[in-house]
């Protein structure tokens, strides 16, 4: 069976509609992951159509199964989500099978970019949360969780409850 392009990408063997591969993404700053909108859709991809990026891919049944099955996908899917952890000024850790997702110590000048009452990343939040999930991460979507949630109870004025609602669903929806 041939994979799809979606799973092509993320195995670094073909680019994204733009034209990028998967490891050039990895290597951009933060000042390109704050100002490019098109390339969380492919590092983070969803069952539904994105309303911002019609280019990007849909996440299909098939693709869903090739990642659950391949450590290799799953490994590169966590590269992805350290290096959008890096962005916000988080970091995850594990400890003897335990996922833990805490503020990193460049937690103050990061929340700049993203802790505001209505801010574009709060969706990308989402969209990450729930590709983790479906992609066969859900232990790393749960710790992100918890550790959006601590944020969500000392700064409540800079995430908006609706956006912490769409988070929590993110995460509790049966798949």
């Amino acid at each position: 069976m041939t994979n799809s392009q979606l799973v092509n990408f993320y195995l670094g063997q073909s680019p994204d509609t733009e034209g990028r591969k998967i490891e050039s993404i990895w290597a951009w700053d933060d000042m390109w992951l704050e100002h490019e909108h098109t390339y969380i859709q492919w590092l983070f991809p969803l069952t539904e159509k994105s309303r911002f990026n019609p280019d990007a891919p849909v996440l299909t049944k098939v693709d869903i199964e090739t990642f659950n099955a391949s450590d290799d996908l799953k490994n590169r899917l966590l590269k992805s989500f350290k290096h959008l952890l890096r962005f916000y000024g988080l970091q995850y850790a594990e400890d003897n099978g335990a996922i833990s997702v805490t503020t990193a110590e460049t937690f103050p000048a990061r929340r700049e970019n993203w802790l505001n009452w209505g801010n574009h990343n709060h969706l990308r939040i989402t969209r990450i949360l729930t590709s983790l999930r479906l992609l066969g991460l859900d232990a790393y979507a749960q710790a992100f969780f918890q550790c959006l949630t601590q944020i969500y109870k000392t700064t409540s004025d800079a995430i908006d409850s609706r956006s912490y609602a769409y988070w929590k669903d993110a995460v509790s929806k049966v798949l």
